[in-house]
Parts: structure tokens; C-alpha cells; sequence
């Protein structure tokens, strides 16, 4: 159960600490900065490596801590001993965790006031690693963001305030992600500030869920990232607009698997045949679904950088223009 929140004015700033790794966490950490409650500490994951060269990568909260000259933490292990106690002995009043890893009850129960997540959905909807994602791919008009006060279960803690999105008819997860990151740093200060008024007042999430079909929103992977062409053009676009920028989906092809970045519904009006059928016309790609064509404007050869596919056809040999084969099943390496 979350802590009990102040019903009268406090009488100083709170001490925040703060938890989060991406960019969408590091907008929010440099927002809260402005504001006139400390940061006493800000904890985030380790370096890796990555890339070709196998560097070793700062996450973008730390990077935004070191410019801030924030105190920083990257425990490897949440659940460490020591680190527990250097947190405690903080004494922070308030945590505040945005697009983190789980955290352990001795970490996000030891301030004052407990911990607030910051979730990009109107919870109860969309619970889960990828709520972006998935509002788009459920084909919602309409999503947001929560503020929520941390419990055992994930995204099920009570609800503190929320903020409304609309979702454009063509909606990437790129361009949602930036509205939800917009709404989403004013929601945090706006939750901050009331808790510290004595007017923040929790709701639990059954209350609001009585009479709702709940969505999830899961962790994306190459099982459910993967376009099945088996399928109308309408939910192959509607997905691959979800999947961009990232994670991206994909398809199989003849020469490996390709990312598919954008496509675009076509008059094409070709004798429609297997879905997953290519075909090139005119100098531009098409892929049959199981209702009409979709032209594909922009991929990800395997090995390769993102390029417009009339660049990818222009590589392509002459003989191998004529047929390129089923694009739903693995075939031989066609070089």
C-alpha cells in the first residue's frame, strides 16, 4: 500500500530523488530541475556497451545528471545492500521514477511519501512496457499520461493525476511519444507541487476500471514486432506506424529480414496474389496484403541504413527485379 500524502501545506521543499534511463526520462529530470524541490540524487543504469566498437554508452540520464551536477548513482543491482542504505541515508521525501526498471520495496518505500511513477498512458489502459506502442496499435483515439503512487504490482498503484492526448488518424510512435513527453514533464511538476500543498488526493485503479475493457500494453519483441502479411494493408500500416522509430517492425525477405520504416495504402491495381507476395512497378515496392497492395516507401535492408526502397531496387540486379519472391517466408539467401 502506497504511503499516506500531506493534507496541509509543507512547510519546506521536498528532497526528490530521481530514477529513469532514456531520453523521455531526461526531458522530465531537466524539467524538475527548474522547480523548488531539490534533487538530492539521481539513479540510473550502469553503462554499456554498444555499437560496432563495443563502446561503452552513458544513458541519457546520466548524461543530463553530469550537466546538471546532480549526485548520481548506476547500482547494478537495485537490490544490493549497500546501495539500500546509501539510499536511505538520503533521506529523501519523495522518489520519482520515469521509464526505469522494477524497483524493490526497500528502495521505492524508503522516502517520506513513498514513490510516483510517471506512466504515457491513461491508466488503467495500456499497462506494460510499451504503452506508446501499443496505443496506436489498438487503434485508440485518445491516450495520456499518469502520475500513480508505486506499489507492489507494476502500473497498478493508485492514480494521482492524469493528462489527456488525442492520437492523430496517422500517428507515429516517434511523433506521439514527443505530445506524451510534452504533457507528461508539466504533469510530473503539477503532482509534485499539489503533494507538497496537501492537495494531492489518490484514486485506486479499480475505482476507474469497473466498467472498462482493459488493453496491455506488453514488452515489444521480434514475436510481435514481426508484419505478417496474412493480414488487411490497414493493420500492417496501422503496426508499422506504432514501430516507428523503434523497436521497428520487420518482415522476412529473400535477402534476410528488412525493417520496414513507412509505408503507404496504393491503387495499385494488380491481379492480387499469395499475401506476402513482392513485386516491383514503375520503380517502386509492393507487397500484397490480403485485401489490397501496400506500397513500401522506406526500409532497412539487413547490414544496411535506412533508404528509400526505389534506392534498394536500384541495387538490385535486373534478372532479380522479375521476381522477388514471398516476403512472409524465409527463403535462400539470394545474394
Amino acid at each position: 500500500m502506497s504511503k499516506a500524502f500531506p493534507s496541509a501545506p509543507l512547510k519546506k521543499p521536498l528532497r526528490l530523488a530521481f530514477f529513469g534511463t532514456p531520453e523521455f526520462a531526461a526531458v522530465c529530470l531537466r524539467e524538475l530541475n527548474t522547480g523548488p524541490h531539490p534533487i538530492v540524487a539521481v539513479v540510473t543504469a550502469p553503462d554499456k556497451k554498444a555499437g560496432r566498437g563495443q563502446q561503452l554508452r552513458s544513458s541519457r540520464v546520466k548524461e543530463t545528471a553530469n550537466e546538471l551536477n546532480l549526485p548520481l548513482f548506476q547500482p547494478t543491482n537495485l537490490k544490493d545492500t549497500d546501495f539500500a542504505d546509501s539510499f536511505r541515508a538520503l533521506d529523501c521525501d519523495l522518489a520519482i521514477v520515469v521509464a526505469f526498471r522494477m524497483l524493490p520495496e526497500s528502495i521505492w518505500n524508503a522516502p517520506r511519501f513513498g514513490s510516483i511513477n510517471l506512466h504515457a498512458s491513461l491508466l488503467p489502459q495500456l499497462r506494460g512496457a510499451a504503452p506508446i506502442q501499443w496505443a496506436i496499435r489498438h487503434r485508440l483515439t485518445e491516450t495520456g499520461v499518469t502520475t500513480f503512487a508505486l506499489q507492489h504490482a507494476i502500473d497498478t498503484g493508485d492514480i494521482l493525476l492524469q493528462a489527456k492526448v488525442a492520437i492523430a488518424p496517422n500517428e507515429t510512435a516517434a511523433s506521439l511519444h514527443d505530445k506524451l513527453l510534452e504533457q507528461g514533464k508539466a504533469l510530473l511538476s503539477k503532482t509534485i507541487d499539489a503533494l507538497a500543498q496537501g492537495e494531492l488526493t489518490p484514486t485506486a485503479q479499480q475505482t476507474l476500471a469497473s466498467n472498462t475493457h482493459r488493453l496491455d500494453a506488453p514488452k515489444l519483441d521480434r514475436t510481435n514486432s514481426r508484419i505478417n502479411w496474412s493480414q488487411t494493408a490497414e493493420n500492417v500500416e496501422h503496426m508499422v506506424r506504432s514501430l516507428t522509430p523503434y523497436p521497428t517492425a520487420f518482415c522476412r525477405t529473400p535477402w534476410g529480414d528488412f525493417k520496414v520504416l513507412s509505408v503507404r495504402h496504393t491503387d495499385f491495381e494488380r491481379t492480387l496474389p499469395k499475401p506476402g507476395d513482392a513485386c516491383i512497378a514503375d520503380k517502386r515496392l509492393f507487397i500484397a496484403c490480403t485485401d489490397r497492395w501496400l506500397e513500401l516507401l522506406s526500409i532497412v535492408p539487413i547490414g544496411k541504413r535506412a533508404m528509400e526502397a526505389s534506392t534498394w531496387i536500384n541495387g538490385l540486379q535486373p534478372e532479380k527485379r522479375e521476381s522477388l519472391g514471398n516476403w512472409n517466408e524465409p527463403q535462400r539467401d539470394q545474394g
